[in-house]
């Protein structure tokens, strides 16, 4: 059952008319090839989401309060290219919307759809490509939109620049542009990487973000975790960056394949969403505080503007 709001935030911040973000879960699993369970997810994102404290240390903000409306999931799951149109259609119905369209799923294929239509909303889209493997291939068990294939599309349509890479087939190195993929082995003894990957950024950028790109040892709950992976505090380091110097047009979280005994994973998938939003809209948020603050101080300035239930 769907989860009334995000995070469990109150109903004034989660109405679409007035919301800055959309969220849309796509629970959808149809293609993975080990490990299956990545169409559960959404729910215990949410689930999480809805136990996490709302206010960002770091920022210094309660970002929900720029909005959040959680959209109904997309679950077409008759063939991996209806659920990709499917997705590609839901997201571009938001981006209409003028909103800050996130997508969770679901495994990566998901992002197939997501990609498609950023792609179709902006020029010169750099698509940053968090991840432990390529996804580059261009069919992968009788499908383009399996998710092995996850970001071939955006390979040929898009300023493609991969992160955080350690697994991939021999294939995939005829595609692959090495001089944006930063494989994790050269990025644990180059400390220069974060800015050279920026450096490469256009303008507008769409983040998809596989969570087998962090380490297993601190997010076990994926469907095909890979040793030697990103660790917190470094990840968000590099995100904050990318949101500081570049114009983030939307983002979206894939992969996570909950384990019942292990809560800790999806927590992790839930503050990485948070964190990413806190990013995006910490300046507005501070406006926004500011602004109410300088309301607070003209209206003690101005007392017959208070009613009797007013507070001095």
């Amino acid at each position: 059952m769907q989860s009334k709001t995000y995070a469990g935030i109150p109903e004034e911040f989660s109405k679409l008319e007035t919301a800055k973000i959309v969220l849309i879960p796509v629970p959808y699993d149809g293609t993975s090839t080990w490990q299956k369970g990545a169409d559960k997810g959404p729910e215990a994102f949410l689930d999480a989401s809805a136990n996490m404290e709302l206010y960002d240390i770091e920022t210094q903000t309660e970002v929900y309060k720029q909005g959040i409306f959680l959209a109904k999931p997309v679950t077409v799951n008759s063939s991996p290219e209806a659920m990709v149109e499917a997705v590609h259609e839901a997201t571009k119905k938001y981006l209409k919307k003028n909103k800050f369209v996130t997508i969770f799923g679901g495994e990566h294929s998901v992002s197939i759809g997501t990609i498609r239509a950023f792609k179709d909303f902006y020029n010169s889209l750099t698509v940053l490509h968090i991840d432990a493997h390529t996804d580059l291939r261009k069919t992968y068990e009788g499908s383009t939109c399996n998710h092995a294939c996850a970001v071939y599309e955006a390979s040929q349509t898009t300023n493609l620049i991969q992160v955080g890479i350690r697994s991939m087939d021999y294939i995939e190195t005829t595609v692959m542009d090495k001089e944006k993929t930063y494989f994790a082995h050269e990025m644990a003894i180059n400390d220069s990487w974060m800015e050279s990957a920026i450096d490469q950024m256009t303008e507008n950028v769409f983040i998809t973000f596989d969570l087998d790109a962090f380490d297993p040892s601190i997010m076990p709950s994926t469907g095909t975790p890979e040793p030697g992976g990103l660790l917190w505090y470094e990840t968000l380091e590099f995100l904050k960056q990318v949101f500081e110097e570049k114009n983030v047009v939307g983002f979206d979280i894939v992969e996570l394949c909950p384990n019942q005994n292990e809560k800790s994973s999806d927590f992790l998938a839930a503050k990485l969403y948070y964190k990413m939003l806190s990013y995006k809209f910490q300046n507005d948020d501070l406006d926004d505080f500011h602004d109410s603050q300088f309301e607070t101080v003209k209206s003690k300035n101005n007392p017959s503007k208070f009613n009797e239930d007013d507070e001095y």
